[in-house]
C-alpha cells in the first residue's frame, strides 16, 4: 500500500513508519522536521501551505494517516489561532487532496478529550462531543469534517480517539511519564497537581500503532476508543515508575490545577470487537520505556 504519514517524524509518526515499512508499504513521510527513517519519500514543510499538501499525495496514494497537529492543550489555550490553522486548516487541506486524487482510506489521531469532562463515567464513542479546550475542540471539528468526506465522498474514515500515548521514543516529550523517566535517570522529582487521585488511561505507543494499522484496513468508516482499558491515579503512578526503575524519585504536591478533568477512563470493547488487541498493560509499557530511556542515556 502507498501510504502518506503526516507527522511522520514525530513520536507516533516514527513509529508508525516502522510499522508500515516492517509490512511492506511504500511510505511518505511529510512533517516540519525530516524524518530519522530510511526508505522513505520525504517532504518537507507545513501542511497549511496547499503546495506541500500536493507535493506529498501524489496520485496513486492509497491511504494517509494523519498525526501532524499542535497536541499542546496549554498551548492550545495560549494560541487558540494557532491550534485552529495547524489543526483543522490543515486537516482540511489533507482531506481535500484525497479527494481530488481518489484517495479511499484515511485514519485520523484524535482524542478522547472531544467529549470533554464526564466524571467518573467510562468513555466510549456514542458520548456526545463537548470538548472544553480549544485543541479538544480542533479534534472534534476535524472528525466532523471526516465523517462529512465519508459520507459525501466515500472515503474510509478510521478515527482514533486516543487516551496518553507513551512508550519508546518519548525522551523530548514532556508528558508525565517522561517526565518521571527524566526524574529517575537524574535523581530529581516531579509535581504532582492536588493530591494526585485524578486518574488517568496510558496507552503504550505500539499499541497505538496497531490500532492505526486496523483502521488502514476497515471495510467502512468507524471511530475507536483506544486506550490501555485501566486507569491509575497520578500516585499510583509515580508509585510503579518508582517500582520499575528501582529508583526513588522525589515528588513536591502542588496547588491543583484550574478545571482539570477528575479522571479519563475509557470503555474499549468497540475497538477490541474490531480486532485490536494491547500487548501492554501500564506495567510493562512504563518498564519498556525505562529500558529505551536507558539505551538512549538520556538525562
Amino acid at each position: 500500500m502507498r501510504v502518506v504519514v503526516t507527522g511522520g517524524s514525530g513520536f507516533i509518526g516514527t513509529q508508525t513508519v516502522r510499522r508500515l515499512l516492517a509490512r511492506g508499504d511504500e511510505v511518505t513521510v511529510v512533517d516540519l522536521v525530516s524524518s530519522p527513517e530510511p526508505g522513505i519519500r520525504m517532504v518537507q514543510g507545513d501542511l497549511r501551505d496547499k503546495s506541500v499538501v500536493d507535493e506529498a499525495l501524489v496520485d496513486g496514494t492509497e491511504a494517509v494517516v494523519h498525526l501532524a497537529a499542535m497536541t499542546s492543550v496549554l498551548q492550545s489555550v495560549n494560541d487558540p489561532d494557532g491550534v485552529f490553522t495547524t489543526n483543522i486548516l490543515a486537516t482540511h487541506n489533507v482531506m481535500e487532496r484525497c479527494r481530488q486524487a481518489g484517495i479511499g482510506r484515511f485514519a485520523f489521531a484524535s482524542s478522547n478529550a472531544v467529549v470533554g469532562d464526564v466524571g467518573s463515567r467510562r468513555i466510549h464513542e456514542q458520548m456526545v462531543l463537548h470538548p472544553l479546550t480549544p485543541y479538544g475542540s480542533t479534534k472534534a471539528a476535524g472528525e466532523m469534517l471526516l465523517n462529512a468526506y465519508s459520507a459525501s465522498y466515500g472515503l474510509v474514515v478510521g478515527i482514533l480517539r486516543f487516551t496518553n500515548v507513551y512508550g519508546q521514543g518519548m525522551q523530548v516529550k514532556d508528558s508525565v511519564i517522561a517526565r518521571l523517566m527524566r526524574a529517575a535517570l537524574t535523581g530529581g522529582s516531579i509535581s504532582i497537581y492536588g493530591d494526585g487521585s485524578q486518574v488517568r488511561d496510558y496507552v503504550y505507543v505500539t499499541d497505538a500503532v496497531a490500532a492505526i494499522e486496523i483502521c488502514l484496513g476497515l471495510e467502512a468508516s468507524d471511530t475507536l476508543t483506544i486506550g490501555a482499558g485501566e486507569s491509575v491515579s497520578m500516585v499510583e503512578l509515580h508509585e510503579i515508575a518508582c517500582e520499575v526503575t528501582g529508583r526513588p524519585i522525589g515528588k513536591e504536591h502542588v496547588p491543583a490545577k484550574s478545571g482539570e478533568m477528575p479522571a479519563v477512563i475509557v470503555d474499549t470493547s468497540h475497538a477490541l470487537a474490531v480486532g485490536w488487541t494491547p500487548r501492554f498493560d501500564v506495567r510493562a509499557g512504563m518498564l519498556a520505556t525505562w529500558e529505551d530511556f536507558l539505551s538512549a542515556g538520556s538525562a
